[in-house]
């Protein structure tokens, strides 16, 4: 305890980063990007922004580079298109090595503003095995994400303002990677993101490490971003709740990846054995419309059952008891 004439010893804060995985979005870097900067100079003047730009063609590359070009940005080309957590990877591993501490991972259609950011690095300077969060709120204002619980017995999320006094049911709390502040104490722990989930659920694995090997996760409910959800991942001209194919089979086959690479035997039968139901909750957060009008979502419902099934055999293979099914 310090004495009552003793002064508090000011917290030396490091140097920031900051790290945007694109793919197919140079537009967006130049709407976005550039409002994330300012506001990180202003809390740190020797902020560098790196971008992981995935392969997403040769005019898409060409706007990259001129973009990173103007704004001084790194730029990071990834030969083929390594997913958010491979992109991810790049770019924390290149901010470490380059001499930062923290590291703001965002959205290349997401932004956040100075007072956030500073929320950010208070939260965790000193807690430093602390992974961060915003809450964030879509361009409408809306609330994106305020903490989500992924709940352990049959592997369904619920919002955190859900959770109800004496519920037994075993959940983990996990925060979005659309804006994470990641020290690198953080990355140390946890080795950065598994590659293969490629999209969807990685965060909910890389807060599940971050728990796991004794870190802490803060949602930091003054500290907002804002999210323009599924910008990177869906045309213009396609209804405004339905989802990209891509996010309906990565969101079914991670649920079971995740169950095999973190619960026990039991818990993976369970999981399985909703594989059905559960996908059919993720087609329908596009809503009941997009069913008539392409066959997009039926068939990433077909192929992500399928994919989802075939992880769950494979755990059950590497079983030596012979009493999977």
């Amino acid at each position: 305890m310090r004495s009552r004439g003793e002064e508090r010893v000011p917290v030396v804060h490091g140097r920031l980063a900051i790290v945007v995985v694109n793919y197919a979005s140079a537009a967006l870097l130049r709407r976005n990007l550039v409002i994330v900067e300012g506001a990180a100079r202003e809390l740190d003047p020797a902020t560098t922004v790196i971008v992981v730009d995935n392969w997403a063609g040769s005019d898409e590359r060409r706007e990259t580079r001129s973009a990173a070009s103007e704004h001084g940005w790194t730029l990071v080309e990834s030969e083929t298109n390594a997913g958010f957590g491979g992109g991810v990877n790049l770019g924390v591993t290149r901010a470490l090595a380059d001499g930062a501490s923290d590291v703001l991972v965002i959205n290349p259609d997401a932004h956040i503003d100075t007072a956030s950011l500073r929320l950010l690095r208070d939260a965790t300077a000193e807690a430093r095995t602390t992974l961060a969060c915003p809450v964030i709120e879509d361009s409408d204002g809306r609330t994106w994400f305020a903490g989500v619980d992924v709940l352990l017995d049959e592997g369904t999320m619920r919002a955190r303002r859900k959770r109800t006094v004496g519920d037994a049911r075993p959940f983990e709390p996990w925060l979005s990677g659309a804006c994470l502040w990641i020290t690198r104490e953080v990355w140390e722990l946890t080795g950065g993101f598994d590659e293969d989930y490629f999209l969807y659920w990685e965060d909910v694995d890389f807060s599940h490490r971050v728990l796991d090997a004794g870190g802490g996760l803060a949602l930091v409910d003054g500290a907002k971003a804002v999210h323009d959800e599924g910008g990177t991942q869906r045309a213009e001209v396609e209804p405004s709740r339905a989802k990209s194919e891509g996010y309906y089979f990565y969101n079914i086959r991670n649920r079971m990846l995740f169950a095999v690479r973190h619960l026990d035997d039991e818990a993976v039968r369970r999981w399985s054995r909703s594989i059905p139901r559960t996908a059919r909750e993720v087609i329908l957060r596009g809503g009941r419309r997009q069913l008539l009008q392409s066959v997009a979502p039926v068939r990433a419902y077909l192929r992500g059952v399928r994919e989802a099934r075939r992880i769950a055999r494979r755990r059950g293979v590497q079983r030596k008891d012979g009493t999977w099914s």
